[in-house]
């Protein structure tokens, strides 16, 4: 009995530190000045909390917006940059993920079919990217096996206009995001103050326009980024021009989204400054939301109620300039924050009974960084 005890002890032993032993990677997009070198790519020591510069990959100019395929198996980026000196837009570019070292090696560029693609996003089975540009619509590539981007499998553009003249002159497509049951896309126009809904078609690729085809937010606020709630049934919008929250009840049926409240503000009530949203996400279990803001340079935090409905409880100075984008650990434990202007990434850790933050360790330098990927390894 005794040799059986430790034997089972030993085993365990074993596969915690199986467990501790997966690697985390940290993919970071940047835009290309000051020196930039394209995507980096940083270890994750989650004990030391620390990271460590693991690569740099050249890429086309200003790979700004990343997202990891469902397998974990590549990488894509979309780019300001041509694929070919003969386009008129931005490119996508694919690559391989080493599942040993996490290191990325270049699979290929295509033409995103679009002017200034900001936001890349693949549906659940992998089979499709989802590409937002910022002036020029919406485009579906297809993704094969080995992980290449193939040609458009559908395309949307859009008309219209809204209350800002300097932003809001013509459609403006920031992101697209598929449902968690993968039947439905929600397309974010800062623009127009729309978001356009789809059912999304795995078979082929394509988009049709939902019984609900779209909903109108507040004239101004400017849709850009778009999460949902861990349980489906809210979602939430961050609204770049009038630095604010739209929250919506979500139809799983029809995929409709209904307004349940508006333009809830995210700055202190004393700020004065210039000030615009960028990224928005909840904690694991649903409890607070989190959005960054630029030029508070701060992250709103909100506490989230059974209802869906949101209260401002606080702000985390970011220990930088222009937060575009952050990360929200899959583990729940952190929140990475990347500083475009000041060139730096922050972590923080989170607490989960308050949902406030406290900053660890010192920035890590990487020159503008505008977008936040973390992957753990097999």
């Amino acid at each position: 009995m005794k040799k059986t005890v430790l034997s089972l002890l030993f085993i365990l032993v074993l596969s915690s530190a199986g467990a501790q032993a997966k690697k985390e990677i940290l993919y970071v997009g940047t835009f290309s000045v000051r020196g930039s070198q394209g995507i980096y790519a940083f270890s994750f020591d989650r004990t030391k909390r620390i990271l460590k510069l693991l690569q740099t990959v050249p890429s086309l100019e200003s790979p700004s917006y990343l997202t990891v395929h469902p397998s974990g198996k590549f990488l894509y980026s979309v780019n300001r940059g041509r694929a070919d000196a003969t386009d008129n837009g931005g490119s996508a570019s694919a690559y391989g993920i080493d599942p040993k070292t996490g290191k990325l090696s270049g699979l290929n560029n295509r033409p995103s079919y679009g002017a200034d693609p900001c936001y890349i996003s693949i549906d659940k089975t992998g089979q499709y990217a989802f590409i937002s540009h910022y002036n020029g619509g919406l485009v579906v590539l297809p993704i094969f096996d080995d992980g290449l981007l193939g040609s458009p499998s559908d395309a949307k553009k859009y008309v219209g206009s809204s209350v800002n003249e300097k932003r809001q002159e013509s459609p403006h497509i920031h992101s697209a995001v598929i449902s968690p049951d993968n039947r439905f896309l929600y397309v974010s126009d800062l623009g127009t103050d729309k978001i356009y809904i789809y059912d999304f078609d795995v078979n082929n690729g394509r988009l049709a326009s939902a019984a609900t085809s779209e909903v109108k937010v507040s004239p101004g606020s400017g849709p850009r980024h778009f999460t949902f709630h861990p349980s489906g049934k809210f979602a939430y919008l961050a609204e770049e021009l009038t630095s604010s929250v739209c929250t919506f009840t979500v139809n799983k049926t029809t995929g409709a989204l209904t307004v349940l409240e508006d333009t809830l503000k995210s700055l202190p009530p004393n700020f004065s400054g210039s000030n615009t949203s960028a990224d928005i996400h909840t904690d694991i279990k649903g409890k607070y939301l989190y959005m960054s803001n630029r030029g508070l340079n701060a992250l709103s935090i909100f506490s989230i109620a059974p209802t869906g409905k949101l209260a401002l409880i606080g702000h985390q100075p970011t220990s930088g300039k222009t937060p575009r984008n952050m990360l929200i650990d899959p583990k729940g434990e952190f929140i990475f924050v990347a500083n475009q202007d000041t060139d730096s990434i922050v972590l923080f850790r989170i607490n989960p009974k308050t949902g406030k933050l406290v900053q660890i360790g010192k920035p890590v330098k990487v020159p503008s960084p505008v977008c936040l990927k973390l992957l753990t390894l097999p």
